[in-house]
């Protein structure tokens, strides 16, 4: 059986209508609050062959282009978020896709968000894992959270691509 992917994200390249073979996979979720506490969305990560698929689903958030991260720790503490630390960056590099130091292991790219608010984003990242005990691992002793930001990323720069404020943010955990 075949699974068919709107967008694909490996370093940097861009493959639109990729098709990948459905395997068992490691999978999370995060459910997506806005800064006054209420759910705007969902997200949902599966580990693949080549790497994980994020899937993002909005609604209620303004029009517009919108950065999608990692962040370094599992707490969406509101209404700014800043519990959740910095970009998931276990190898110490640069911000972002564009950049030649980069990326930071949490970056993906921008996810459109339309006019009625609503919002839907498939990435496969092959910078984080969800697999425990790999330096590269979601799971890691403080957990991560998935944050979508009030603005764009412009891809280059450091540290936050001047992404701007922190519009909704999610703990990643395990899916049961």
């Amino acid at each position: 059986m075949l699974a068919k992917s709107l967008l694909v994200v490996t370093g940097l390249s861009l493959v639109l209508g990729c098709s990948q073979p459905t395997l068992p996979s490691v999978q999370a979720k995060a459910d997506l609050k806005n800064k006054d506490g209420q759910v705007v969305g969902s997200a949902t990560f599966r580990e693949g062959p080549g790497g994980v698929v994020v899937n993002v689903d909005v609604k209620g958030l303004s029009a517009g282009l919108h950065a999608v991260h990692v962040h370094a720790v599992g707490k969406c503490e509101g209404p700014a978020f800043t519990s959740a630390g910095g970009h998931f960056n276990p190898a110490q590099r640069k911000h972002g896709l564009k950049s030649p130091d980069g990326p930071h292991a949490g970056d993906l790219p921008n996810m459109y968000v339309a006019k009625d608010g609503s919002g839907r984003f498939e990435a496969l990242t092959d910078h984080i894992t969800l697999k425990t005990g790999d330096p590269s691992s979601v799971f890691d002793s403080d957990g991560s959270a998935l944050v979508i930001h009030a603005g764009v990323d412009d891809y280059a720069t450091d540290p936050t691509g001047n992404a701007g404020d922190r519009a909704a943010c999610g703990v990643i955990a395990a899916a049961r």
